[in-house]
């Protein structure tokens, strides 16, 4: 059976992270960087700054002067929501419709990774008062590794999906039997690769497991939370797959289910909010 190492090697043949989105995040974890040093990077891709500035200049800001400068643009969107911009919009091509939709679709993947994203980053703020984009990354890049064994190991992928049972445990005991790794092994070895946050590499490793009692105000128990609510809400990639939940993180939702209630009210607004800022680009504002 192929391992996680493996299929990595075989996935970042055909895909990677774009380059400027590796630096930026290298910049970002680097307290010393110049605002220059941003600026210089983020002219490399010309296409990115065209992004930038219609973002900046976007409804979602409400700024009544035009920005028309890169460093202006960034200080108000700022350097984790531009990583985030890239990151996102460099996966939507991966996730790109492909076969066997019906078992596993990559389209409906893509939704449900941006939902947990969107969900991690609400609970994060709305919930705990913490700064979001960390969480956003990680709920979009959390399943990473069932795109890279879509990619691969695509047989062994539906013979995976095809023996799921719901509530038979988490899905990564049944990649584990039939692929021999699974996707949380997978997708931390990659963005540990690609040099992202630890913090998030670990939040992609630990997101099924729910043998342990995990901070509901750490990054791995916000991932559980959210692939839990958008699960419930049918943002599933595979059908019936049902989001499991460590114990103690049940207790606390039961023990906030206001918050949280409100919290999936809101939802459907923040992802359309979420849309204008991330793909903005396609609705040719600014």
């Amino acid at each position: 059976m192929p391992s996680a190492e493996n299929l990595i090697k075989r996935f970042s043949g055909m895909k990677t992270l774009p380059h400027v989105a590796i630096r930026l995040s290298k910049l970002i974890s680097n307290e010393s960087t110049t605002a220059q040093q941003f600026e210089d990077v983020i002219k490399l891709d010309p296409t990115l700054v065209l992004r930038l500035l219609r973002v900046a200049n976007s409804s979602y800001y409400g700024l009544q002067k035009k920005v028309e400068s890169i460093s202006r643009a960034i200080v108000f969107i700022g350097m984790k929501n531009l990583r985030n911009m890239v990151v996102t919009t460099s996966l939507k091509d991966i996730f790109k419709k492909g076969q066997n939709e019906d078992l596993f679709s990559r389209e409906k993947l893509w939704l449900h990774c941006a939902a947990v994203g969107i969900c991690a980053k609400m609970i994060a703020e709305r919930i705990f008062g913490k700064t979001g984009e960390d969480f956003y990354l990680c709920g979009i890049l959390h399943d990473i590794g069932l795109i890279v064994e879509d990619h691969t190991v695509n047989d062994l992928l539906i013979e995976m999906c095809k023996a799921y049972m719901p509530g038979g445990g988490p899905i990564t005991e049944y990649e584990q039997e039939v692929i021999g790794t699974n996707h949380s092994e997978i997708g931390y070895l990659l963005t540990k690769e690609w040099g992202l946050p630890v913090e998030v590499q670990e939040g992609i490793r630990f997101h099924h497991d729910i043998g342990k009692e995990y901070d509901p105000s750490g990054l791995i128990g916000i991932i559980q939370m959210s692939e839990y609510i958008v699960s419930q809400m049918n943002y599933v990639a595979i059908p019936n797959l049902k989001a499991l939940l460590a114990q103690n993180l049940k207790n606390y939702m039961r023990e906030n289910i206001a918050e949280f209630k409100a919290l999936m009210n809101d939802f459907p607004d923040e992802m359309e909010k979420a849309k204008e800022l991330y793909e903005s680009d396609k609705k040719g504002k600014g």
